[in-house]
């Protein structure tokens, strides 16, 4: 990517109000973030219908300033950068329309990795809470593969996931509300940087020159919602970020799990509620999350998968190509095989039906093996 490709999706992406479906409408209209900013204030309001306030030139070229210092911050610190439309966006974040056009990173970790959990939860956790925390991470570092843990960072559950995540060798990513000059809360630096060391990250939409708001907090916890597949709360009364990525995650069609406490403890009322309201089922163990969702656990060293089904040669293709992809997309199978959408819908199903392959969250497939 050109320096000046960069600058113009940073300033794209720091258009006011703008998310991953609106700004997918922009271009579909302007063509490219480029576009966007040459065209003339008349051409850019009849073509997108925005109002003349975002569309005033001097508004336009404000952007273009900010985005230019921005992205000497981002070439200094080695920051990644994932716009909405470059194939580095993390898969399952693009599926949510209220996303941010752009993320900024430090780490360089698999943000599509085959199975993506968050775990949240209260400030004031318990001993309880933390204990439980690190069991989950630990049984499920030893059942699943490519395994990712996506927390926030903050007081409590988050930096127990983030912690027991190292502890049990699994990246583990945190979402921050505030851009990528700083880590907050301050005590989490030495976490953080040990996080990012061992094949995790830090996350954040916001760039390094914004002022951090109260309401910047509970923004990031669409993002943690977003990126996994799971969301996990392990703590939380009737109120906070925890019940809010809750309530995210199953607007965005994520399995919500909440840990069940007694109805005397503050800090388990709010799963308790989520249980209760049917948001999200019960997890006492590792077990509960993989049943829930479908996955399947690590083989044993030594144990040989072998189908015992008998495939035509189109349908063998396909399972051939998803196991040497585990939880490869419809589009990827589409184009790795140059086969017609309709045709390979048609395939997975049958192939679904006889247990050959099974449909992951998101739209991904992996086989299932008959030993």
């Amino acid at each position: 990517m050109t320096d000046s490709a960069l600058t113009y999706k940073i300033a794209f992406s720091s258009l006011r109000g703008v998310n991953v479906a609106g700004g997918r409408r922009l271009l579909g209209v302007t063509g490219s973030p480029e576009n966007f900013f040459r065209l003339s204030d008349g051409e850019l309001a009849a073509s997108t219908g925005l109002d003349s306030a975002l569309t005033a030139s001097a508004y336009r070229r404000s952007l273009l300033d900010g985005a230019s210092a921005e992205r000497t911050f981002v070439d200094t610190n080695r920051i990644r950068t994932m716009f909405f439309d470059d194939a580095g966006y993390p898969a399952r974040l693009s599926e949510c329309d209220d996303a941010p056009a752009m993320l900024y990173g430090v780490g360089d970790c698999n943000l599509d990795a085959r199975h993506i959990i968050a775990i949240v939860g209260t400030r004031r956790a318990t001993a309880y809470g933390i204990r439980f925390t690190g069991e989950l991470v630990a049984s499920l570092a030893e059942k699943l593969d490519d395994l990712l843990i996506v927390s926030g960072l903050a007081y409590g559950i988050d930096i127990a996931a983030h912690r027991a995540s190292l502890e049990a060798g699994v990246p583990t990513v945190a979402v921050v509300a505030h851009g990528l000059n700083t880590i907050y809360p301050a005590e989490h630096r030495m976490t953080a940087r040990k996080m990012v060391g061992e094949g995790g990250a830090i996350l954040s939409e916001y760039r390094s020159d914004s002022v951090t708001h109260p309401g910047n907090f509970l923004a990031r916890n669409r993002i943690v919602a977003g990126l996994s597949d799971c969301v996990v709360v392990v703590e939380s009364d009737l109120r906070g970020g925890a019940m809010t990525t809750a309530r995210l995650g199953a607007a965005y069609n994520r399995e919500v799990m909440a840990v069940p406490g007694r109805t005397t403890d503050p800090y388990s009322r709010g799963c308790n509620q989520l249980i209760s309201n049917e948001t999200a089922r019960i997890i006492t163990s590792a077990d509960d999350l993989i049943a829930a969702m479908g996955w399947h656990e690590r083989q044993p060293e030594g144990t040989q998968q072998t189908l015992t089904l008998e495939l035509d040669p189109e349908s063998a293709r396909v399972v051939g190509y998803i196991a040497s992809n585990p939880g490869v997309t419809v589009n990827d199978i589409c184009a790795g095989l140059a086969m017609p959408y309709s045709r390979l819908s048609a395939l997975l199903f049958d192939l679904e039906m006889s247990d050959a392959v099974t449909a992951l969250p998101g739209g991904r497939y992996e086989v299932m093996t008959k030993l």
